[in-house]
């Protein structure tokens, strides 16, 4: 029992509880197959050291962008096509409608202006260069994922604002928050989906279960939902991995919504692995990832774009990329990485280079 008020007031009742949910607890949610989890061991003298005291490795060769195709981008109602913007952000075009995910365009990826992971590589799409967003898909609250400044501008674009499908919880969030957000939000649980329109056929999106967590301040930890999705058009089946550990989970996608026909798949932000093992994949487990879902082909996420984010160097991810890739026999161009600004195009498999962008 709370002592006094003051603690009471600080107990979390989880509005969205069903006890007929296992991954459903009255102050929040849990992993499927991991209990929950503090902040790891070593974790806090780790991010004093690295975000006060040191930064990261540096890279070692050149991370860059290329300048993306606007022309194609904007007049595109026919092709499928993805178009890496930087970390978790996205522009997947489908049968004439424009999905956006973890929107993040801001300099930093934290809850302050002068502290925590700096952006390294700008976005490969300038938010302003954008064409018209319809549906933002966001997989969790973290702030290199949720960025509100992103949202606030991406909620003005012109044509009017797009619509948000996020996890549950968030959009208790969002009300309190940004209401302007919450009023075009749709909450999904995982397994849950919701059905829009193509300008040929419907395209279902799926919230999918993955090994992570979820947080945006001390005391908040496991209270929102956190996951991954499928987009399902009977012409191209997509999967957008968010972050994840690794986990049964991805192999449970993989029997029931796969195959797909291309998977965006984290492959950064993995040392030092005694910290980061339980909520990021490294690119070994990343092409393990791939099998799971029974992806067709995948591209890497969540890496080169925000420096000091873990220890491994900015360019890291797709060495080891592709060493997993050749210690599995698969080739570079099953599992690719692209450029920021870079357009994969799924008429040909092509990108905007023509070129394989791994190392």
């Amino acid at each position: 029992m709370p002592q006094n008020k003051n603690q009471a007031e600080k107990i979390f009742h989880n509005p969205d509880y069903d006890p007929e949910k296992s991954h459903h607890r009255p102050d929040g949610f849990v992993n499927r197959h991991a209990p929950r989890m503090g902040p790891p061991k070593g974790l806090g003298k780790w991010a004093w050291k690295k975000f006060v005291k040191r930064g990261g490795r540096p890279p070692r060769g050149l991370v860059t962008g290329i300048t993306p195709d606007l022309n194609f981008i904007h007049h595109n109602r026919r092709d499928t096509a993805v178009t890496w913007i930087g970390h978790s952000t996205i522009l997947l075009q489908l049968d004439g409608v424009n999905f956006l995910t973890d929107p993040q365009f801001s300099k930093r990826a934290s809850p302050f202006g002068f502290i925590g992971p700096r952006r390294h590589q700008p976005p490969g799409v300038a938010i302003k260069k954008l064409p018209h967003i319809d549906y933002v898909l966001i997989s969790h609250n973290h702030y290199d994922h949720l960025d509100v400044t992103s949202l606030r501008r991406l909620m003005r674009q012109k044509g009017g604002a797009p619509r948000l499908i996020v996890p549950l919880g968030i959009q208790h969030w969002l009300k309190r928050h940004f209401p302007a957000a919450a009023a075009q939000c749709v909450a999904l649980d995982w397994d849950d989906r919701c059905v829009l329109h193509g300008a040929k056929a419907p395209i279902s999106i799926n919230f999918l279960a993955v090994q992570h967590w979820s947080a945006r301040g001390l005391d908040d930890r496991y209270q929102t939902l956190w996951g991954s999705y499928a987009v399902l058009h009977p012409d191209f089946r997509f999967w957008f991995s968010g972050d994840l550990g690794y986990s049964p989970d991805t192999q449970a996608i993989g029997a029931s919504y796969g195959p797909f026909d291309l998977a965006a798949i984290a492959i950064g932000a993995y040392e030092p692995r005694h910290l980061m093992e339980s909520m990021h994949i490294n690119p070994t487990e990343a092409v393990a990832v791939m099998n799971d879902v029974r992806a067709k082909r995948a591209f890497g996420i969540h890496w080169g774009t925000f420096e000091n984010l873990t220890d491994e160097p900015l360019d890291q991810p797709p060495r080891d990329l592709a060493v997993a890739l050749a210690a599995v026999g698969l080739s570079p161009d099953v599992f690719f990485t692209l450029k920021h600004g870079e357009t994969w195009r799924g008429a040909t498999g092509l990108s905007n280079l023509n070129t394989s962008t791994n190392p």
